[in-house]
């Protein structure tokens, strides 16, 4: 057995509280993070995200001055290559990602006639460049909208390129609205090259155009009226700000299909609503990984990154879902079961009775007691069929009823960091506890 020796190193008190709660969340400890820093670190050949010391127009950095006293020339950071460009994109929140159209066609047919007579709102970096703002123009008709409502993003690094807009100010892409109520006949709607022809959308009167007081944040004043006004919410959120997003659309009773990360569902904000049947994940994507588009001066380093035939950056992130709380047809439907139990193939966790499951297809036909299962659950999962009891994860202790942990037979393991499950000693992923429906 290989030899792995202690480390010490100081961490300031918050810093560690807070960086502790998050490992609890994804069920891992301080040293798993550690370890898994390290080694990106060794794998990218330096640090796995971007440290720089970033100019205003006031004053130099004291880097930079010492620079300027020497005669040098001014500091040149380079960007952190391979998968160090997305950690990086993150830890900045700078997640600018834009979703494709086929993706987003391919999801909200499974919802046929949800749509009529609603106002759907896209709050988006710029209209104009969303994929979201043209799939709901194109489809404005067929879907019967009554009002299609789209934001600008101050922030975004597109604001403006497509169809910059002055308004007679003289601070050019600022953000704004776009409200549109109706569309042209098809062929005054595209340009020659497939384009939105922007102009003859907003020729007609009831169509309209304005800016934005604030920098076009959702959690702005201005933008929770025009939520207030919306029936539906479509759209890609950052997913750094993914919890706050779900938060203000549960507290204004709105309905929505939104990507998000399949990891978003273990988050002590979500998992209850997926628990209580208040949100499930949508139609169209259960596996593998999704093209998004990206910046042009996005990093194109890591694997499955590309530029496609039209010049656009593009890159593939895993584990993408639709999350929502419109009811469509396949969460119905009955997951087909083909095992059944034997105590030699089903062991139970040291710290709860309940039997662990590796797999969703090896859940057994026959075994009435609770069942942990994987997170990927979620993709197969049939509100009829199962009831879902809690989260198994760092998090436990402290966020489920003491009376569901006496459910589950929870005994407090030393090792369990808060409630992980345990087997042989060990902790395993985080798992979601279910039971089978009899009725």
């Amino acid at each position: 057995m290989g030899y792995a020796p202690t480390t010490t190193f100081r961490i300031d008190p918050t810093v560690k509280q807070r960086a502790n709660e998050v490992f609890e969340e994804l069920g891992i400890t301080m040293s798993t993070a550690v370890n898994a820093f390290l080694k990106a670190v060794v794998r990218e050949g330096g640090l796995p995200f971007d440290m720089r010391v970033e100019a205003n127009n006031h004053a130099s950095s004291p880097a930079q001055k010492k620079h300027e006293n020497e005669g040098r020339q001014p500091l040149d950071l380079q960007r952190p290559t391979g998968n160090a460009s997305l950690n990086h994109a993150f830890i900045q929140k700078k997640d600018e990602f834009y979703t494709q159209y086929e993706d987003i066609e391919k999801e909200i047919v499974n919802y046929p006639g949800r749509f009529n007579d609603k106002t759907v709102l896209c709050n988006c970096d710029d209209p104009f460049e969303s994929a979201f703002f043209r799939y709901f123009v194109l489809n404005f008709e067929e879907l019967g909208l009554k009002k299609l409502i789209s934001t600008c993003y101050a922030e975004s690094s597109l604001a403006g390129l497509e169809y910059p807009l002055a308004f007679n100010s003289t601070t050019p892409h600022r953000p704004y609205k776009a409200e549109v109520t109706q569309v042209p006949e098809p062929t005054e709607l595209l340009r020659p090259d497939g384009s939105l022809d922007i102009e003859a959308l907003f020729a007609l009167k009831s169509n309209t155009l304005n800016l934005l007081h604030g920098d076009g944040d959702f959690r702005s004043d201005e933008c929770k009226e025009l939520l207030d006004q919306a029936d539906i919410v479509v759209t890609n959120p950052p997913f750094s700000l993914f919890r706050d997003y779900i938060k203000q659309l549960e507290q204004y009773k709105k309905k929505y299909i939104i990507l998000g990360n399949i990891n978003a569902a273990t988050y002590k904000e979500i998992f209850p609503l997926f628990r209580d049947d208040k949100i499930w994940y949508g139609e169209s994507i259960r596996s593998g990984d999704r093209k998004f588009y990206v910046p042009n001066d996005y990093p194109l380093n890591a694997s499955g990154c590309g530029i496609d035939e039209n010049g656009r950056r593009f890159i593939r992130v895993k584990g993408v879902r639709w999350f929502t709380n419109i009811e469509n047809g396949r969460r119905h439907e009955s997951l087909q079961l083909t095992e059944h139990y034997t105590a030699g193939a089903y062991p139970k966790y040291d710290n709860y009775d309940v039997i662990d499951i590796n797999r969703t297809a090896r859940i057994p036909a026959d075994y009435p007691g609770i069942m942990g299962v994987p997170i990927t659950f979620l993709d197969k999962y049939c509100p009829e069929q199962f009831q879902i009891v809690m989260l198994a994860n760092g998090n436990a202790r402290t966020n489920i009823e003491p009376a569901i942990l006496e459910e589950v037979g929870y005994m407090p393991h030393p090792e369990d960091r808060g409630g992980v499950g345990m087997l042989n000693g060990k902790r395993a992923y985080a798992r979601i506890f279910i039971r089978r429906r009899t009725s």
